[in-house]
């Protein structure tokens, strides 16, 4: 290791662009791009350049440390073909995961029987519980910025598609006993599956170079 990763910070920096305090309006769209982009692959190319477990592990809770306020701000606008994009959304999913984590759990052991995705998602447990899939989720930004990313990409779109199964069994036997969370849920189902056709095809687009 050289001397200057040595005296790197261990911290990541404020993930914010501008001081919001010192704006007067509304910041340029240009600038809120640049600023995606920028912080996007500064903090992939950090992780996969460090080999310090303590940096990727603080990359993965950045919701925790930054607030996913400040994460939905900087990242969610972006284009789901696009690396600031792609972090979004497996940051998003992995916040709405630990928000409810049993009834996500509830919904992937509905969906593993009807979903043929159980070899992009290897490791989880045959009756996972709410922490089996909060693992889960870790374990793919873990990836993100450890291993192959188109890889870690695939498993989250396989996850999702698990998840959105079970949520469409689950909306099946809500409609006869109430139709508003039976909605609810169908388009639960819905979100889902469009999140896992945008997953993977940022995972081709990065196999390809063209993930920015």
């Amino acid at each position: 290791m050289s001397s200057d990763e040595t005296r790197r910070p261990r911290r990541p920096g404020r993930l914010g662009p501008v001081d919001a305090e010192g704006i007067e309006g509304d910041p340029d769209p240009a600038d809120l791009t640049e600023a995606a982009h920028t912080t996007a692959q500064a903090l992939v190319h950090r992780g996969r350049a460090s080999a310090d477990p303590d940096v990727v592990e603080r990359l993965v809770t950045l919701v925790e440390t930054e607030g996913i306020q400040t994460i939905a701000a900087l990242w969610s606008g972006s284009p789901a073909d696009s690396l600031p994009g792609v972090l979004w959304r497996l940051y998003a999913l992995r916040a709405w995961v630990r928000g409810d984590a049993r009834t996500v759990a509830d919904r992937y052991r509905q969906g593993m029987s009807a979903a043929a995705v159980h070899d992009v998602v290897a490791g989880v447990a045959e009756l996972p519980t709410a922490t089996d899939v909060v693992h889960l989720v870790d374990q793919v930004l873990t990836g993100v910025y450890t291993r192959d990313l188109d890889v870690a990409l695939e498993r989250a779109a396989a996850f999702c598609r698990v998840v959105a199964t079970g949520t469409a069994f689950d909306a099946d036997h809500l409609d006869t006993v109430d139709s508003t969370s039976a909605d609810r849920a169908t388009r639960s189902a819905a979100s889902l599956l469009r999140t896992a056709d945008e997953l993977a095809r940022a995972a081709e687009l990065w196999r390809t170079g063209r993930l920015e």
